[in-house]
């Protein structure tokens, strides 16, 4: 019963991330020839997708926990079904037309479907696993939930690598359109809804009584976080991971094309090579590898990972790199790709330490806490990078920001879009074309110093059933 609910639920998911991400590599090459008049990148592009990530930023943190809330009280299924609904509606403007008005129109709606749908598809699904999966088997579950996203990626880079740019989006609309048609055919609801009262109240009572108990069940659900030394630990980690790895990918394939000239075809291979990696690592090696050396060592392994990960992309513009790795300038940033075989292992080893710190019944709460830091991280990597940028012209190349997980100032690094732009002009203050994304691995290094400092614990039963009950008042009642 429990295989046949999974795979219901896992195939429309992975033909949903295939359907994603055949359309990432060429979106580089599409937007960059309808706003930069034919040059390799320009500011304005480069502008949008920061302005578009920290709006995104800004939105999820309240969004995020409030879609986990809902799926709690009506279900995983209309939840997943709105959220991967989302992505279809950015990709049919670019179908229709690549011109600059429709890419604009593009980056409105892939706004929109962003803040409803990246992250929180995750997230939903690996409740879902956990309302299906022994808790012993969740390791492996959620390490197999990331190895099938990868998988996916694969699939869906192999589709991009060898489509006509003109057919592209096309085929992706029909894919998208597939998945909520499937699952509202097959997927099979785990949540049991419980019934509600007051149902002849009037709408401004109903928002009014909304906002109320969201602020209610936020405010337990940081308690049980900030109660658990493991989910506290481990909600810092996930801040400065995210903190560091937002600012990377939101203009990683843009700096490959100025400072490498790479195109769509290079952009496919590099992303199958990480997504290759991270299916032999999270299907493979992680559910052998978890039973004998646990979830804080491999934690601790794939952001080390991370860390060469950002370094050798940030430092591939050097001759020396070269030099000093054998491989031509433009075959660097393969390697600096091949570290996605480790660092890949961060999501997966993450759930796993929030699952074993949380009991059965009570996931979705204290993951909300660790959803709004992933959110806080993906607005501050963009937040820090425009103040980095004014600071840099005065006195110091640090700043002091604003860390909502530990709730005072701390100095961090900047790794934003404006900054790439910055670096790559004319005007940069001296020759560091990644500059900002080996700021951005000093973020991962904050987080791999508090990931040794992880201490992983048990919850006590009777308290968290005491605490579920609270917590998991519904939204809506």
């Amino acid at each position: 019963m429990a295989l046949r609910l999974l795979l219901h639920f896992l195939l429309p998911l992975c033909v949903h991330w295939v359907g994603k991400e055949m359309t990432v590599s060429v979106l580089v090459d599409v937007t960059t020839a309808a706003l930069c008049s034919g040059g390799s990148t320009c500011a304005e592009v480069i502008y949008i997708n920061g302005l578009q990530q920290t709006i995104v930023g800004i939105f999820k943190m309240v969004v995020l926990p409030l879609l986990g809330q809902l799926a709690d009280e009506y279900g995983r299924k209309p939840l997943l079904m709105i959220t991967v609904s989302t992505s279809i509606f950015p990709v049919a403007s670019l179908a229709w037309n690549k011109s600059k008005g429709f890419v604009y129109a593009y980056y409105g709606l892939d706004t929109i479907s962003c803040i409803l749908s990246q992250g929180s598809i995750l997230f939903i699904s690996i409740a879902y696993v956990a309302d299906v999966v022994d808790e012993s088997m969740r390791a492996a579950a959620f390490s197999c939930i990331t190895g099938l996203l990868s998988a996916s990626h694969v699939l869906g880079n192999i589709l991009a690598r060898f489509l006509s740019e003109n057919c592209i989006f096309e085929v992706s609309i029909a894919i998208l359109i597939f998945v909520p048609v499937y699952m509202q055919l097959f997927l099979v609801e785990t949540v049991r809804q419980a019934p509600r009262q007051d149902q002849h109240s009037t709408g401004c009572t109903m928002i009014f009584k909304v906002l109320q108990e969201r602020c209610i069940s936020m405010k337990k659900a940081g308690t049980l976080v900030l109660r658990s030394s493991t989910l506290k630990g481990i909600s810092i980690v996930s801040f400065f991971y995210e903190l560091g790895m937002s600012g990377i990918s939101g203009i990683l394939l843009y700096y490959l094309k100025a400072a490498f000239g790479f195109d769509k075809n290079q952009f496919s291979e590099i992303l199958m090579m990480v997504g290759i990696g991270s299916i032999f690592s999270q299907m493979l090696v992680l559910p052998l590898v978890n039973p004998l050396v646990g979830e804080k060592l491999i934690l601790c392994t794939a952001l080390l990972g991370s860390i060469a990960y950002a370094l050798f992309y940030g430092l591939a513009w050097a001759s020396w790199v070269c030099t000093l790795t054998y491989f031509q300038d433009s075959r660097v940033p393969y390697l600096s790709a091949s570290f996605g075989v480790i660092y890949a292992l961060v999501t997966p080893a993450t759930c796993a330490i929030i699952s074993n710190a949380s009991s059965s019944s009570n996931q979705d709460p204290r993951n909300q806490p660790l959803n709004s830091s992933h959110s806080f991280a993906c607005l501050g990597s963009h937040i820090e990078g425009r103040c980095c940028k004014n600071t840099l012209k005065g006195k110091s190349a640090r700043i002091r920001c604003w860390n909502p997980v530990r709730r005072k100032f701390v100095i961090t690094s900047c790794n934003e879009s404006s900054d790439i732009t910055w670096f790559l002009s004319s005007n940069a203050p001296f020759d560091c074309k990644g500059f900002s994304i080996i700021c951005a691995s000093l973020c991962m290094m904050i987080a791999l110093c508090y990931a040794v400092l992880l201490k992983e614990e048990k919850p006590a039963n009777e308290e968290s059933k005491n605490s579920i009950e609270d917590v998991e008042a519904p939204l809506l009642s």
